[in-house]
């Protein structure tokens, strides 16, 4: 499959055979790099790591993942370079595209990652934004194709804060790759209207059954449930609101065991606050699949920017 010179903004410009292709193919790099095999298809390559954003599994992930394959990623925050001040966006892309093989982009807009893709001229990675997380949505359905073989079919449940960008981008993915996908929030944090919308189509086609519910007996029969921190980056003003809101989204062991499966797994994209959207006896205990998600983040970014790159 020829993917060369692409860019992965959202998983709504990919298809669910694309989609598929860099799942197998990150697998296939899962086990090389178990058995101790490593090339330098990257040799000669650099890419440009753009961070509005702090960031753990992201930024380790592009590092080791280029680095390993023999390339030169070069970290660059807001204090290092004029991005949108001073300079415009469109220069600084016009400029990384002369310079670098490919650029990632962790920050607020997707606007922001947009612009790069369109004035860079080389693969642009979007790391995070607001909208959309698309690099973590591909390790997710990684992990739960380890666990579960085939995903089609499968109910993975997303409790807590519906609007935000992972909640967002499982959507879409799952939508496109027909796993059933249940969002329960408070009505006040459903996604919006235009993405379930644009969703829709997608889910009827690939046969996905997709919901938004405001009640937690909605994960029975699911056999992943998935959270994530209640407070986005940008939004700690609104801790205390938060807190209150979805305070009764806890996932906790009570929770876990509303599944009615004994199989049933618990996923996070970290970092968690224990004791918030998460008890610790869950996040660390056998359920999780928490810890193998982050692992799985390198294996599905080596995976997107061979297929991209090479």
């Amino acid at each position: 499959m020829i993917l060369q010179g692409r860019s992965l903004l959202t998983w709504l410009d990919f298809s669910a055979e694309e989609i598929q292709y860099l799942l197998d193919f990150a697998q296939q790099l899962k086990t090389e790099s178990k058995n101790g095999k490593l090339y330098q298809r990257f040799s000669g390559k650099t890419i440009a790591l753009l961070f509005e954003k702090r960031s753990t599994r992201t930024r380790c992930s592009f590092e080791t993942a280029f680095g390993e394959e023999g390339g030169h990623p070069v970290f660059l925050s807001t204090q290092d370079i004029h991005l949108g001040e001073k300079e415009s966006i469109e220069d600084t892309a016009r400029v990384f595209g002369r310079m670098f093989n490919a650029i990632q982009f962790r920050g607020y807009k997707q606007e922001t990652a947009e612009i790069l893709a369109k004035y860079s001229g080389v693969p642009v990675y979007n790391g995070l934004t607001d909208d959309f997380h698309p690099t973590q949505a591909l390790a997710d359905i990684m992990t739960l194709e380890e666990n579960f073989g085939s995903v089609q079919d499968k109910l993975l449940c997303y409790v807590g804060d519906g609007r935000n960008n992972v909640a967002r981008s499982l959507m879409v993915i799952c939508s496109k790759l027909g796993i059933n996908f249940t969002i329960i929030t408070p009505a006040s944090l459903n996604p919006d209207w235009k993405l379930i919308e644009t969703c829709t189509p997608l889910s009827v086609e690939s046969g996905a059954k997709i919901r938004i519910s405001d009640n937690i007996d909605e994960v029975k029969g699911a056999h992943a449930i998935y959270t994530d921190v209640w407070v986005s980056m940008g939004e700690e003003d609104k801790r205390a609101e938060r807190l209150a809101l979805l305070s009764p989204y806890q996932v906790n062991q009570a929770l876990m065991d509303k599944t009615g499966l004994k199989d049933s797994i618990f996923l996070h994209c970290l970092p968690a606050v224990k004791g918030e959207e998460v008890s610790a006896d869950v996040i660390d205990g056998p359920q999780s699949r928490a810890w193998d998600q982050a692992e799985n983040r390198k294996h599905t970014i080596k995976a997107i920017m061979l297929a991209t790159l090479e």
